[in-house]
């Protein structure tokens, strides 16, 4: 199976601009399913020989090996079943796609966990207790991040050219080249005084244009911006798990809530699909509070 999904994979990154986390998950899901077609039918991987029956028995097989997956899980792999099968029909390694009829589990759409008035306002407080370039980059990163619903990959490959100060926006390079501005609201002065007082202390040889910097000097990372955020969260006493997507979930359920046109807060947080951001319609307890960045 090796050749066709280093093709696949390629192809991915190359052609649709997927992330490189995206194409991880693609691999270790499609090296499952390989897995399964051996001990089905043993030998190598040939894609000719896997008939719409084999594949179809994939998402049972998926639901009950070692106490089954959850449906979201299952759907998942069955994404990705689909869609490297559809390549193989394109290249026309195979005359028909075995995985053209495949169903995937109905998941039911929960509504995403956001945080309440009284706690976002508490974590974006919580940095600045502290002292330094720290204090000042980890203010300015997670208000960033609340003010413009930002993915955390998007958020460590800014650079300083990409904050447009006139205009007050910041060029946020998305999935697949799909590039917007997006408004900077209340996080403007807070990357104000970050980028004047707390990244040249932070900067080093080796820190090139990336806009925010850990520690050593260096383009801050993912699991950095994760960590940042878990210890304001434990600073600020909020007991469920905050992550960088609960910003921009909770970015999102605030616009929506206040009344903003669907379609411009599908366009701020690049959502392919308006299907997607839809689901921040679904009633909450609750309504955010920190100022809106565009309606």
């Amino acid at each position: 199976m090796e050749p066709f999904l280093s093709e696949f994979l390629q192809a991915l990154g190359s052609q649709k601009g997927y992330s490189e986390n995206t194409v991880v998950a693609y691999k270790n899901d499609l090296t499952q399913f390989g897995q399964y077609i051996h001990n089905q039918q043993g030998g190598a991987f040939d894609p000719a020989s896997i008939t719409p029956t084999l594949v179809g028995a994939y998402p049972d097989y998926l639901q009950s090996h070692n106490g089954g997956y959850a449906p979201s899980t299952v759907a998942r792999k069955i994404a990705a079943v689909k869609s490297f099968f559809h390549y193989l029909a394109d290249r026309q390694l195979v005359t028909t796609d075995p995985a053209s009829k495949l169903n995937s589990p109905r998941i039911k759409k929960s509504v995403p966990r956001t945080l309440t008035p009284q706690e976002m306002d508490l974590l974006l407080s919580a940095p600045k207790r502290g002292l330094g370039p720290k204090s000042l980059r980890d203010t300015a990163l997670l208000e960033l991040l609340a003010a413009t619903g930002l993915r955390v990959t998007e958020v460590v490959n800014l650079r300083q050219d990409d904050i447009d100060w006139e205009r007050g926006e910041v060029l946020c390079r998305g999935k697949a080249d799909r590039n917007r501005h997006v408004p900077l609201g209340t996080a403007r002065q807070s990357l104000e005084i970050y980028l004047r007082q707390a990244r040249p202390e932070l900067a080093g040889e080796g820190s090139g244009e990336a806009l925010f910097l850990n520690h050593r000097g260096k383009k801050l990372t993912r699991q950095g911006v994760w960590l940042i955020i878990k210890e304001a969260a434990d600073a600020a006493g909020i007991s469920t798990e905050v992550t960088p997507h609960t910003l921009r979930h909770s970015f999102a359920r605030y616009l929506v809530g206040s009344g903003a046109d669907l379609r411009r807060v599908q366009e701020l947080l690049g959502h392919a699909n308006l299907s997607t951001t839809q689901v921040y319609r679904q009633p909450t307890n609750h309504v955010l509070s920190p100022e809106p960045t565009a309606a």
